[in-house]
């Protein structure tokens, strides 16, 4: 069955929140000292790391929600930097991420092929204009690079990283059953069939 572009991008933005889901789920027994501990890596911590997620995706979605309801650009699209780690505790970070991937699923159902091309604009100190499609398909690739940075700092921890590549074959929807309970999802749901 061939789905459109757009039904893709959907199941991207489902993907991230899966990711994220699983991820904090072992990251989430660490205690706020292992999350804070200076670590070799892009950013200097667990933590770091994922407050940047976070403080990035909030940047991006808010862009692409304005877009959509015809909003001028955020005025001070960098307020939402202004604390390199608005959280620590763990909760809050777990929290916030799954209300902003929640807003990114809403943004990415009302998708359609033929607006895919529309522009986005980021009020950056020179403005950033960029096709929907291309900025969320930056935006997964952030989420990807610095996910997999976590992944990475979590094999220095007591707690085993979790495996992320389980989201999109068939024949491994077994092994994303409890995730998909826990955040009220179905196969269906995702996939349309």
């Amino acid at each position: 069955m061939n789905q459109p572009l757009s039904h893709h991008l959907l199941t991207m933005a489902y993907q991230n929140a899966w990711a994220n889901h699983r991820l904090a789920k072992a990251w989430g027994q660490l205690s706020a000292v292992e999350l804070a501990a200076p670590r070799v890596s892009f950013f200097p911590s667990i933590v770091a790391t994922l407050n940047h997620i976070l403080t990035c995706d909030w940047f991006y979605v808010d862009a692409l929600e304005r877009e959509r309801r015809g909003d001028e650009p955020h005025h001070d699209c960098y307020v939402f930097f202004k604390d390199d780690q608005p959280f620590t505790a763990a909760a809050d970070l777990k929290r916030e991420q799954a209300h902003v991937d929640n807003r990114l699923i809403a943004y990415c159902e009302q998708l359609r092929d033929a607006d895919l091309g529309r522009l986005v604009t980021i009020a950056r100190d020179t403005p950033q204009h960029d096709s929907r499609l291309r900025m969320l398909s930056h935006l997964f690739e952030h989420q990807i690079h610095h996910r997999g940075q976590v992944h990475v700092m979590l094999s220095a921890t007591a707690v085993k990283p979790p495996q992320l590549d389980e989201f999109f074959c068939v024949g491994e929807a077994g092994l994303r059953v409890e995730d998909f309970a826990e955040l009220g999802w179905t196969e269906e749901l995702i996939w349309g069939h």
